[in-house]
């Protein structure tokens, strides 16, 4: 089972939750950039094993956005955070 500590609300189990996508991965700024860089940008991504940065919104709690370190071959959280506080790598 997957918990995610939550900065507002605590650990909750990842139904509260809804994924939002890769973290890591720069979005073209509004109203800027082609229309194949924002299809590549919703729509092309990859599928990492390992330690992976993703935006979590706890849809079901205080609402807020996360960053969220995962490794995806064992769903171990390494890292949660408030995505306004979150730093890109």
């Amino acid at each position: 089972m997957l918990i995610i500590p939550c900065p507002h609300c605590g650990a909750r189990d990842y139904t509260e939750f809804r994924y939002g996508g890769d973290a890591s991965r720069p979005r073209p700024a509004h109203g800027t950039g082609t229309v194949n860089e924002w299809h590549d940008y919703v729509f092309v991504f990859d599928n990492p094993k390992g330690i992976h940065r993703e935006y979590w919104q706890h849809v079901q709690g205080c609402r807020q956005w996360l960053v969220v370190e995962r490794n995806t071959a064992t769903n171990e959280l390494s890292r949660a955070q408030l995505a306004r506080e979150a730093t890109r790598t």
